[in-house]
C-alpha cells in the first residue's frame, strides 16, 4: 500500500499486478505512468538508434513500447479522453520518429505503417476477450 498526497489529503493507492489503483477505482495514475515509462523507452531508442528507417523502428516500438502501453490494459484501460489522448500521444510520437513520414497526417502515418489507433486496439483486444 503506497500512500501520496493530493492537496491537504492522504490518497492510498494500491498496486497489483503493477498496476495503480486508488480506492475510488480511478485509474489516471496508471495512464500516467505508462505514458510516463513509454516516453522514456521512445527517448532511449532515439538517443540510441540512428537509423529512423521504418524496418528498424516499427520492431522496436512493437517490443518495447506497445506492450507498455496495453499491459493490463482491459483493467485499467483508459476511461477518461484526457488519458486515452496521453496514450495515443506516444504513438503519435513514434509515427512521426520514421524518416519521410513526418509532414504526413497521423490517420495517413497509421495508414502507411499498418497500424491502428490504440483505442481501436483496446476494443478489438475486449472484443477477442470476450469472445474467445
Amino acid at each position: 500500500m503506497h500512500k501520496y498526497m493530493l492537496g491537504r489529503e492522504w490518497n492510498p493507492e494500491e498496486k497489483d499486478l503493477e498496476v495503480l489503483v486508488n480506492k475510488k477505482l480511478n485509474i489516471s495514475q496508471q495512464s500516467a505512468l505508462a505514458t510516463q515509462k513509454t516516453n522514456s523507452i521512445l527517448g532511449c531508442i532515439e538517443r540510441s538508434v540512428a537509423s529512423r528507417s521504418r524496418e528498424v523502428i516499427l520492431p522496436l516500438y512493437s517490443t518495447l513500447v506497445r506492450p507498455c502501453l496495453e499491459y493490463c490494459i482491459q483493467l485499467w484501460g483508459a476511461q477518461r479522453k484526457k488519458d486515452m489522448y496521453q496514450l495515443e500521444q506516444v504513438q503519435r510520437r513514434t509515427t512521426k520518429m520514421i524518416r519521410g513520414l513526418q509532414h504526413l497526417s497521423y490517420e495517413d502515418r497509421l495508414s502507411i505503417l499498418g497500424l491502428f489507433r490504440l483505442e481501436k486496439r483496446r476494443l478489438q483486444g475486449d472484443l477477442k476477450a470476450a469472445f474467445h
